[in-house]
């Protein structure tokens, strides 16, 4: 009974849910979002090959934070 105990124990001690370097990830994703924004925006000739590759930047940072908030942080 004591090594099913001190083994839960260990394991729930190694979960990490938190890490710093997810406000990192979040704060990168908002800066790529206001640069989408701005790329859109712009008056002038559009440069479509930066839009096009900072919608797939912004896609793929926003499935890495919904993974990261919804499977690891609320599992």
């Amino acid at each position: 009974m004591f090594f099913l105990a001190a083994d839960a124990a260990e394991t729930a001690s190694t979960i990490k849910k938190f890490d710093p370097f997810d406000i990192m990830m979040l704060v990168f994703t908002i800066v790529l979002l206001i640069g989408l924004v701005r790329l859109w925006k712009a008056r002038s000739k559009k440069n479509l090959f930066a839009i096009a590759f900072t919608a797939v930047s912004t896609l793929v940072f926003l499935f890495a934070d919904y993974v990261m908030i919804f499977k690891v942080w609320l599992a």
